[in-house]
Order: C-alpha cells, then structure tokens, then sequence
C-alpha cells in the first residue's frame, strides 16, 4: 500500500462503458476516494460498494468524487453497477498494472488488497486505509475524510 504524502501514480482505464478515465481527469473536479476491490459480485466487495452507493449523495456534497477499481473487465463491471444502482464509476485493470502501481496486489500476485485511498486534486495520497476483510473499516474512512472535507 503506498503512504500518505506520495505521489498518486497516473493511470488511464476503461471504465464500464469502455471510456478511457485518466487519474489526471478524475481529479479535474477535485478530491478522490480511489477504491480497489477483489472482484464484482463477491459478498465483501458488493457489501463495500452498496455501502459507498448508500453515502455517495454526502461524498458529492462534501466534495469528494469516488471511483472503484478491480480486474473485471467493463462488462462485469456494467452488470455489477445496474444490479445494484451504483452510481460512480468502476474501472476495469485486467492486467493489473495499476493495482501493482498502488501497491494492492494481493499475496504472491493472487488477487487485490481491499484498499481505499484518498488523493487530493494535486495528485497527493492524502491517507490510505487496508481491510482486507473488515469493509465496514472503508465506509468509516469515506465518512472521516467527508468529515474532514467539510471541516
């Protein structure tokens, strides 16, 4: 997991809808919760991103977008979103390469560490939080960093 105070590495993915999405455009309108799950329509990971869907209206009033990645390609990543009205984007990285560059492979490359990061709109981590299994831990980050931004 990378730390707070580095750089956020950039990367372009395919989103849902097979639109490149760059780290550089997302942080266009502001601050970012970078999110990155194991896979669609696993039990921990649905939990996590209905949880985000439940709170996203106060992630945009507190001025924060949110955006998942994961390995899934678009079209599990449409499916997942229209099953369960996900209403921020999913970005698909097949090969990995940018769950290797935020440091969330999983062990011995199998899988991607549940990790949530926020990065400021100048490209810094601005903090990070791992829970693996507990993904309540990442919806109480989300709220602190919303708690944060309104301060």
């Amino acid at each position: 997991m990378l730390q707070p105070g580095t750089r956020a590495p950039e990367f372009t993915l395919p989103d849902e809808t097979g639109a490149p999405r760059s780290l550089r455009e997302l942080l266009a309108d502001g601050p970012l919760i970078l999110y990155f799950y194991p896979a669609d329509f696993t039990p921990g990971c649905t939990r996590e991103a209905c949880s985000i869907r439940d709170i996203h209206a106060d992630i945009l009033a507190a001025g924060l977008r949110v955006v998942g990645v994961s390995p899934q390609d678009g079209d599990s990543h449409r499916k997942f979103r229209d099953e369960y009205g996900l209403p921020f984007s999913l970005l698909s990285d097949e090969d990995k390469v940018v769950v290797r560059a935020y440091d969330v492979d999983g062990p011995f490359g199998v899988g991607v560490r549940r990790v949530t990061y926020l990065i400021g709109r100048d490209g810094e981590i601005r903090d990070a939080l791992q829970a693996d299994i507990l993904v309540g831990r990442h919806t109480s980050f989300i709220e602190n960093a919303m708690r944060l931004r309104s301060a």
